[in-house]
């Protein structure tokens, strides 16, 4: 099994690195994915939310108030951190979980946005990091996702910088460009991941 560690600021087009990496055969493990899992209704994990961040967190429905949630933690580093000591170990578990039945000749792709931030390279044989230019995310997130460019900023400014991410790249990927050039990138990774499955196995 090669573990692949995934990762890029936000904006910079991880997702759709992500989505190409699986459609050739990798077997994703999406964090932001599984973080949503853990604090659906009825799970320990929402119950441990609502009791550090009170009642107001859940809609109508029950179901977490991610944007309002987002407004408080993107604010401040403390609130931020008390929030990721409540769904990191739960994510953690399942992504495990999630590894172990992947069988022994994959090449697991952990979809990780704070693997920087959290230390988390030493945990993966390889990092791969998609790069853009902080104007580029921004650019984007306005564009695309329709942030308020304060908002944008705030959530750029809660992640590791462009610099601190490639100090941990084994692999970089620029996606500072059009979509159509990414494409050969990845599958030129690709093409790179099973040479070494290949020769390690």
């Amino acid at each position: 099994m090669l573990k692949l560690g995934l990762t890029g600021g936000i904006g910079a087009g991880k997702s759709e690195v992500s989505r190409l990496l699986a459609s050739y055969g990798a077997v994703v493990i999406d964090a932001d994915k599984i973080a949503r899992e853990v604090v659906e209704p009825g799970t320990p994990g929402l119950a441990a939310v609502v009791a550090e961040f009170g009642p107001q967190m859940l809609d109508g429905e029950g179901r977490l108030d991610r944007p309002r949630l987002g407004s408080i933690v993107f604010a401040d580093p403390q609130r931020l951190a008390a929030l990721n000591a409540i769904v990191h170990p739960l994510v953690g578990e399942r992504s495990a979980e999630l590894e172990r039945a992947a069988g022994a000749e994959a090449i697991v792709v952990h979809d990780v946005p704070l693997l920087t931030e959290n230390g988390l390279a030493p945990l993966f044989d390889l990092v791969l990091v998609v790069d853009a230019a902080p104007q580029t995310q921004l650019e984007r997130l306005v564009r695309l996702r329709g942030m308020s460019e304060e908002d944008a900023r705030s959530r750029m400014a809660a992640q590791a910088t462009r610099e601190q991410r490639l100090a941990v790249a084994d692999l970089v990927i620029d996606n500072d460009g059009p979509l159509e050039a990414l494409e050969p990138q990845v599958r030129a990774a690709w093409a790179q991941l099973k040479e070494r499955v290949a020769t390690t196995s």
